[in-house]
């Protein structure tokens, strides 16, 4: 069964950083497209950058801001995050697709993680 990961929330001030992770287990990794998502309360839960063959992509609510990366050696995916603000507050969660293509959608994702959160505060 596959497994993902994810640590690395927390609390941080407005205009700081973070960086989450999330490790995978029971994958071929390097042959998955990977994604970050994030829900904020009585929100859907809304796509924020992914990684798959073409390479990385993202919402444009973060693009500049946030980085994605991935170690197919560690398993590994990182999302950096900097220039954080308020509106960046939500349960972030790591996804995989059994498939090496991407989107940005929801659906195109197979397997999630349990989340970790992220509090900005101003």
């Amino acid at each position: 069964q596959v497994q993902l990961v994810e640590t690395g929330g927390g609390l941080v001030q407005v205009g700081g950083s973070l960086r989450l992770s999330c490790a995978a287990s029971r994958l071929t990794f390097s042959n998955n497209a990977m994604g970050w998502f994030r829900q904020a309360p009585g929100k859907e839960r809304d796509f924020v950058a992914g990684f798959d063959w073409s390479g990385p992509f993202y919402a444009d609510s973060v693009k500049g801001r946030f980085t994605i990366s991935r170690d197919n050696a560690k398993n590994t995916v990182y999302l950096q995050m900097n220039s954080l603000k308020p509106e960046d507050t939500a349960v972030y969660y790591c996804a995989a697709s059994k498939y090496g293509f991407g989107d940005r959608s929801v659906g195109a994702y197979d397997y999630w993680g349990q989340g970790t959160q992220v509090t900005v505060s101003s």
